[in-house]
């Protein structure tokens, strides 16, 4: 089939998004807490150097709460931004999800408890565990139930507080993970070329040995045990996650942009999830993108897991790196494992 120029994408959604209306990104926000956690502070914690994590991550600083932060609180603050930038107040708001893999607590929902915090007294939800691929997952899901007609307004809120199941003794992960927020809130389109065009996920449990928080669930419920053993922190094979990461990012990316007619040339940006330079850049170069249209901020954050999207669409925003119109394509890998992708043309 004959390549369709950037400009010629149907106003319309494509045939699998099913014939709701079409859905939009109306307002974007995030929140991270203001205490910094550098480089230079991990070289007086564990047996590791600056030098090292900047070349094997890209990082050079990350933002961690202080005790007693949740991240319900992050979810909240960034919600309510995105609510006033929307031209909305908490009582419009419809539906609530959360893609979150620190919720506040086994139950009730961090989505309940965001709901709470902000007024939305009209408005139901709940939380999505798609791991790092919490927003992208979330975002579908939301825009998904907008596009019904059943509801107006979803807010979607990626929120995470990985320095809560961060081992502070594993130099090999403790320097990957940040804490922060993000939220969209999706409406109906008012002009259906700018809207959610289309999105693919899948899900891979034999990964789940790869990347996992052993204990704390149903499997393994908290004992003295699995305290000492420190198996209430994340574990991870770095190379099998690296691996995986980069195949499937490239995966996912190629078959939303052949789905729509797409080549690199069309896309604006592309947006992956912010765990590690190498694997955004690694799949960058393989689906053959430009390093000026690829999107990379976790020097000044770190993987924040369900946050990491947002915050570097927020900031590429303010970059000017996305304008209205902008065809920008979001990629994600997550523990699981999760693959995600969605595609949407930029609304303001």
């Amino acid at each position: 089939m004959q390549k369709e120029s950037q400009n010629a994408i149907p106003d319309h959604r494509p045939a699998g998004l099913g014939c709701g209306r079409p859905t939009e990104i109306t307002a974007l926000a995030t929140h991270v807490p203001p205490r910094l956690l550098t480089n230079a502070d991990f070289e007086k914690m564990v047996d590791t150097t600056s030098e090292w994590i900047l070349q094997r991550t890209g990082i050079v600083e990350r933002h961690v709460v202080e005790p007693g932060v949740a991240s319900s609180d992050l979810g909240a603050a960034a919600a309510t931004k995105a609510i006033a930038q929307a031209g909305l107040t908490p009582d419009d708001i419809d539906l609530i999800i959360v893609g979150t893999t620190t919720p506040d607590m086994f139950f009730p929902s961090t989505a309940a408890l965001i709901q709470h915090k902000i007024g939305a007294s009209h408005a139901w939800g709940f939380d999505l565990a798609g791991a790092c691929s919490g927003f992208t997952f979330a975002l579908a899901t939301g825009s998904q139930l907008v596009s019904t007609g059943r509801h107006n307004h979803a807010l979607i809120v990626g929120a995470d507080v990985m320095s809560s199941i961060a081992d502070y003794k594993d130099r090999a992960t403790c320097v990957l993970f940040g804490d922060g927020a993000g939220a969209a809130v999706v409406s109906a389109a008012k002009d259906p070329s700018l809207a959610i065009l289309d999105f693919a996920h899948e899900v891979d449990g034999s990964g789940a040995p790869f990347l996992q928080m052993p204990a704390g669930g149903s499997l393994r419920p908290a004992t003295h045990e699995t305290v000492e053993q420190r198996l209430h922190y994340i574990k991870q094979d770095g190379q099998a996650v690296f691996k995986f990461a980069v195949r499937k990012t490239e995966e996912i990316s190629r078959l939303i942009m052949q789905r729509n007619n797409l080549t690199p040339d069309d896309i604006d940006l592309f947006v992956s999830h912010q765990a590690n330079m190498r694997i955004i850049k690694a799949a960058g170069e393989r689906l053959g993108f430009p390093e000026c249209k690829v999107m990379i901020n976790l020097q000044r954050y770190g993987n924040t897991t369900a946050a990491t999207i947002p915050l570097a669409l927020t900031d590429a925003l303010a970059e000017g790196r996305i304008k209205k119109g902008s065809l920008v394509l979001l990629a994600s890998v997550g523990a699981g494992f999760t693959v995600g992708s969605v595609l949407l043309r930029w609304a303001y």
